[in-house]
């Protein structure tokens, strides 16, 4: 991790894509799902939003493995929970059939 600034450029353009990525596939299928795409902007949105704050809130520590820890979490549920979205915007593309 190079520093908490990108870390969080990574979670806003990582979570816009995926609200990006929803946004074509409901302009593509208007009448498809709309209540599901919905929910998972949602979900992105409160993800994001859950993720800046635990960027912007590190634990106090003196020990620099503990806060270089932190981030690591932060990054790595970044990258787990942008899969699970994308995932679930594949399993409804996939059922547009």
């Amino acid at each position: 991790m190079a520093s908490i600034k990108d870390l969080k450029k990574d979670i806003d353009s990582l979570i816009f894509e995926i609200i990006s990525d929803c946004f074509t596939f409901g302009g593509l299928h208007p009448d498809d799902k709309a209540d599901k795409l919905s929910d998972i902007v949602s979900d992105a949105v409160s993800l994001r939003n859950e993720l800046i704050k635990r960027a912007n809130s590190p634990k106090r520590s003196d020990d620099h493995k503990v806060v270089r820890t932190h981030f690591q979490l932060v990054e790595k549920d970044l990258f787990t929970g942008v899969d699970k979205l994308c995932n679930r915007l594949s399993a409804l593309s996939a059922k547009k059939e």
